[in-house]
């Protein structure tokens, strides 16, 4: 296969392999208008749900405890997010969101979802909701950990963008 096919001929391999690069470069894009790096921009909007131990998010995230240990401790320096006493385990901490990672975790979130949103603008209303269910369906099945909430799902202490 080429690598300049259209849709119509794009293996699903290839298209779910090209929209992880289109997604993965709106965080780079949203990133850097915010001053962090795609990685802080991904450990802020999935701490927005809630504070989590070091071993829950390097399963969320997919990184070694090492590489999380230095993503967590770059977070913290720019004031963003703080390690907290886990009340479960005396021996372990969890890492939460501080009022001003909270604030950027928002307006992070809010813009990186307006630019994931506009991915698919191209798309009639129709084929936005097929194409929602499928991926829906392949991230259920392979039970993929809720990293990024739906809009209508944030907690009570976060502002809801509609």
């Amino acid at each position: 296969m080429s690598g300049g096919g259209d849709a119509e001929t794009m293996g699903v391999v290839t298209a779910l392999v090209r929209s992880t690069f289109l997604v993965n470069a709106v965080y780079a894009e949203s990133g850097r208008e915010y001053g962090i790096t795609s990685q802080q921009g991904q450990l802020l909007c999935v701490l927005m749900a809630q504070p989590f131990g070091m071993s829950e998010l390097s399963a969320m995230l997919g990184l070694a405890k090492s590489s999380l240990t230095g993503l967590v401790d770059r977070t913290a320096k720019l004031g963003l997010v703080r390690r907290e006493p886990d009340p479960r385990d005396g021996r372990a901490v969890r890492v939460a969101l501080t009022p001003e990672g909270a604030v950027l975790a928002e307006d992070f979130y809010a813009e990186t979802c307006r630019r994931v949103d506009a991915l698919s603008a191209g798309l009639a209303e129709d084929e936005r909701e097929r194409l929602a269910a499928l991926l829906g369906r392949v991230v259920r099945d392979n039970e993929v950990p809720v990293v990024f909430l739906e809009l209508d799902e944030q907690p009570p202490r976060h502002r809801r963008y509609a």
